[in-house]
């Protein structure tokens, strides 16, 4: 009777047991593993003991003068190893607070882990090379960095394999490229905090305009056009937050922080 009981408990448990080892096979299900330090923890906890000489190296077409706004950048994540499998995550984070920075667009090789698209891991463990898209915000959020931990592994698809070996690495800072003075549009706008409406005020007596909502990731959350004679933007369908208010008008870009009550 015991033996039966015990052999139900592990056909019982063959399904989560495999669901462990296909999730990490096929990436980590969490987004906090880079090593980043809003992510404040890697894989090296359980992937540590390996000795495969792993090396890892983050690329970019960010030019070096720094990220545009509203810019689709490839980033590479490139593995050395003499490991038979490998595995990656990497995220974006502001240099000022460690908030996530951006959204990321997958590659044939790679997925997206959460909701809000801010951190990416590979689809399975047959590469070494990661290539996918970096969507920067949409508003000056200025200096990021790339953090990534790559993992070389022994290939038994264990989620917890100490003879794995798991390196960290990250790119140098990341400036954003500024706005030139003679582009920059100085505007007003009453109440913030708002609940309903926003009154927009812009230097010009005549003007015709935009006004876009980003949430902290640099989603566009609500956009609308705004004139003189139209200048109230209705933010009752806002979600309570933080936003960036982008506004364009004459060629001239401005942008604030604008709260949700």
């Amino acid at each position: 009777m015991k033996k039966n009981y015990i052999f139900k408990i592990f056909l019982l448990s063959i399904p989560f047991i495999a669901l462990v080892l296909m999730s990490n096979a096929g990436g980590k299900v969490n987004a906090t593993s880079t090593g980043s330090p809003g992510d404040g923890g890697s894989c090296i906890s359980c992937h540590n003991g390996g000795n495969f000489g792993a090396s890892a190296a983050i690329s970019t077409n960010i030019p070096a003068t720094g990220y545009d706004t509203n810019t689709a950048y490839t980033i590479t994540v490139t593995a050395n190893s003499s490991a038979p499998a490998h595995g990656f995550q990497l995220t974006a984070e502001k240099e000022s607070n460690n908030s996530k920075i951006g959204t990321f667009t997958p590659g044939s090789t790679t997925r997206t882990i959460n909701a809000g698209n801010t951190s990416i891991t590979h689809n399975s463990p047959n590469n070494k090379s990661w290539t996918f898209t970096w969507n920067s915000p949409a508003t000056d959020e200025g200096q990021i960095k790339f953090y990534a931990a790559v993992n070389a592994a022994n290939g038994n698809g264990s989620a917890f394999d100490s003879s794995d070996q798991t390196v960290l690495t990250s790119t140098n800072t990341i400036n954003v490229l500024g706005i030139p003075e003679a582009k920059r549009l100085n505007f007003e706008m009453f109440p913030n905090p708002s609940s309903t409406m926003l009154n927009i005020q812009l230097p010009a007596e005549n003007f015709n305009g935009k006004v876009e909502f980003f949430d902290v990731v640099g989603r566009m959350i609500l956009s609308k056009k705004i004139t003189s004679k139209d200048k109230n933007v209705d933010v009752t369908n806002l979600n309570k937050g933080i936003y960036t208010l982008k506004i364009t008008s004459d060629n001239k870009v401005g942008s604030k922080q604008f709260i949700k009550n």
